[in-house]
Order: C-alpha cells, then sequence, then structure tokens
C-alpha cells in the first residue's frame, strides 16, 4: 500500500494571534466612538472645548474658592461687603449647609428626639439591602417585615404617644425626612394599587372598568399641584362634621393616588405586550383568574416594564417638592425656608450653595434608582442567554 506524505498536515492548534491594535484598546475606542466621522469629530471637540472651559470653573466654586468653616454669613461675604475674603470671590458658602444640616434632615423635629428618624432610617436600610441583593435568602419574610411590619413600626417611632416616646405633630416633620416619606408611601401604595387599576382596565366586568378608566384618565387629566389642594382643602369637606385628617396623610394619599393612576397606564403598557398564546396557555391548564395574572402574565409584564416603573418612582420622587405649596416643608422646601427667610445667612452665594446641596440629594437618589432598574433589566433579561 502506498504511504501518503502527511508533513504539511498540522499536528497542534494554531495559537491564537492578538488581534489588530487599530482595532483593540483606547485609542481604538476614541475613534469608534468619538471621530468616526466629521460630524463626530465636530461635535467631540466642541463638547471638549466645552467640558474644558465649564469644569475647572464648577471645581472652583464648589471647592477650591469655597469657604468651608464659619458661624454665620460674615464667613461668606467679600470684601466689598465687608468681609476677609478677596474681592470679587464667588465660592460656594458651605458653613452655611453645615450649620443648617439639621433642619435639612429632620426639619424642625426636637433635637432630643432624633434618634428616633435616624433609627428609623437604619430599620429602613437593613430591611431594604436584603430586598435589593437578589442572593440574600428569605425574600417573603423580608418582604413582609418591609412593607407590612415596618410602616406600623415606623409610625410609631415617628409620631409616638405611646411606649412612652413623646408625641411629635407631623407639623414638626420637615427635610429629607418628608421627602422620604411621601415617597416611600407613594410607591409601596401605587405600585400594587396601579397593578389593579391596569387588571380593572382590561377587566370584562362593565362597572369594574369603566370605574377603573374614570379614575385613571381624571387623575391623568389634572397636575399633582390640583391633586394636593384637593387632598389639603376639599377632602375634608367629604368626611363627617368634627372628623379631621392630619395634613401629612393628605398629602400621602394625593401622592399616592396620583402616582397610582401613572403607574396603572405603564403596567396595562406591559399586559398588552404580553403574546395571546400565554393567556390562552394558562387557560388550557385550568388556572383561575388570579392563578393566571399571579403566576403567568403579571411577571413577564413587570419585567418588561421596569424602566417605565422606575421612571415614575422617580418622578414621584422629584414631585415631592410640591407639597410646599400647601405649607409643608420638604427638602427643598426647608433649604428654601433657610434661604429666604434666615437674615443670619443672607449672602449672595448662599441661595446657590443651597440649591446645589439640595440637587445632590435628590441626584444622588435618583441616580441610584436608575442604576439598580438598569441591573434587573440586566439580571431578568434572559431573551439572549444559552
Amino acid at each position: 500500500m502506498q504511504e501518503h506524505d502527511m508533513s504539511w498536515v498540522r499536528t497542534e492548534m494554531a495559537l491564537a494571534e492578538a488581534a489588530p491594535r487599530s482595532q483593540v484598546g483606547p485609542a481604538a475606542w476614541i475613534r469608534k466612538n468619538l471621530f468616526a466621522t466629521p460630524v463626530d469629530s465636530a461635535m467631540s471637540v466642541f463638547s471638549l472645548l466645552l467640558l474644558a472651559w465649564a469644569i475647572p470653573q464648577v471645581l472652583n466654586w464648589l471647592f477650591f474658592d469655597a469657604v468651608w468653616t464659619g458661624a454665620d454669613r460674615t464667613a461668606c461675604l467679600t470684601t466689598e461687603q465687608g468681609g476677609q475674603l478677596p474681592a470679587g470671590w464667588a465660592g460656594a458658602c458651605w458653613p452655611f449647609v453645615t450649620g443648617r444640616f439639621g433642619q435639612f434632615m429632620f426639619g424642625r423635629y426636637p433635637f432630643e428626639e432624633r434618634w428616633r428618624v435616624v433609627l428609623t432610617g437604619i430599620l429602613f436600610i437593613v430591611l431594604l439591602a436584603p430586598l435589593l441583593i437578589p442572593k440574600v435568602p428569605y425574600k417573603g419574610l423580608n418582604a413582609i417585615l418591609f412593607f407590612v411590619v415596618f410602616p406600623f413600626v415606623a409610625f410609631f417611632l415617628l409620631v409616638g404617644g405611646a411606649f412612652g416616646l413623646p408625641y411629635v405633630e407631623t407639623p414638626l416633620w420637615g427635610g429629607l425626612m418628608v421627602t422620604l416619606v411621601l415617597s416611600y408611601v407613594g410607591i409601596v401604595v401605587s405600585l400594587p394599587l396601579g397593578i389593579l387599576l391596569a387588571l380593572g382596565r382590561r377587566s370584562q366586568m362593565p362597572i369594574v372598568k369603566l370605574f377603573s378608566v374614570i379614575f385613571i384618565e381624571a387623575v391623568r387629566g389634572v397636575p399633582l399641584v390640583t391633586v394636593l389642594f384637593m387632598a389639603s382643602f376639599m377632602l375634608p369637606l367629604f368626611v363627617p362634621p368634627g372628623m379631621t385628617f392630619d395634613k401629612l396623610l393628605r398629602a400621602l394619599i394625593g401622592v399616592a393616588l396620583f402616582a397610582s393612576a401613572y403607574m396603572a397606564e405603564v403596567i396595562r403598557g406591559g399586559l398588552q405586550a404580553i403574546p395571546k398564546g400565554q393567556y390562552e396557555g394558562a387557560d388550557s391548564l385550568g388556572l383561575s383568574y388570579w392563578q393566571k395574572m399571579g403566576f403567568i402574565v403579571m411577571p413577564q409584564a413587570l419585567k418588561l416594564v421596569i424602566p417605565g416603573i422606575v421612571n415614575t418612582f422617580i418622578g414621584m420622587f422629584k414631585d415631592t417638592t410640591l407639597v410646599l405649596i400647601i405649607s409643608m416643608f420638604d427638602l427643598l422646601g426647608v433649604v428654601k425656608q433657610n434661604i429666604s427667610g434666615d437674615p443670619t445667612w443672607a449672602t449672595p452665594q448662599t441661595a446657590k450653595t443651597g440649591y446645589v446641596f439640595a440637587a445632590a440629594i435628590f441626584w444622588i437618589f435618583c441616580f441610584s434608582m436608575s442604576r439598580y432598574s438598569m441591573f434587573m433589566e440586566r439580571r431578568l433579561d434572559t431573551s439572549y442567554k444559552r
């Protein structure tokens, strides 16, 4: 038998070669994302020049030219105004923030009782963190503690009047404390109520569907300011004589109902995106309506509308500033009150510093919610995983 020459056959795998330098690395990323076309190059150059002009000025105002210590307005006055700083100085007045930090966080809540607010915040974080971390076990128990038990514990801690705790009336509440209370109640109430309204709007029962449609369209047709006014001034007209509602409770009801109407439309969009076969498959298994919605349809719909749900939460968190119109002072309201009504810190830079501080707090919370929603989207997106 004739033997074949196999010397040309490779006996081992070829080693992987490095990618071309023009396709990988920082230079390739810059060329692909910033200078791919002449238009991209022009926009990138303009943006870089704008950042080069703006960032040093912002950093100078926030940090390098700012005042960090002082007891009153004299620490933040320029030479022309009787202070000790160079003429033309225009930096942030951070002593104003540090001096009024307690009011920004707690409002007029009694100083000796603020430990109750701090303890409530610690319990909030301790119960919320395990819910946000996917690998932490006992999610069901954790959810019951956070959504059912915690509100009652927080109520007795913040309001008092029981278990030996002094009573603290809600008109003394303010600052970030009120912002978080309004946001927490709005989120906890609006999501399940929005789900019920969305199901009601798609219901085959005429009365349930009509009620859901009227509620959603009526609430979405008016601004939140109007809802707050109605909850604050018109709600007492519909209760028996002698019965009163706390102003904070009225605001909580108004914010929760307003957010639930928008949440209902977000969830309804998710329900409409579910293929009809999912409903038919659940029916073929003999599942009841609530079993079909709870186990088959609603989990898929909620996964699809995570961006819309979080967007509603973020909008509601920022809209809590509107409670100022009914004489409640959230974080922004307290900052504004201290700026306009406190002559101790009346300087040209005080207002800017206070508003920048409030904006930073709102940005931290909103950005955190946005980033977490993106994390959950990636985690739940199993469409292309093998």
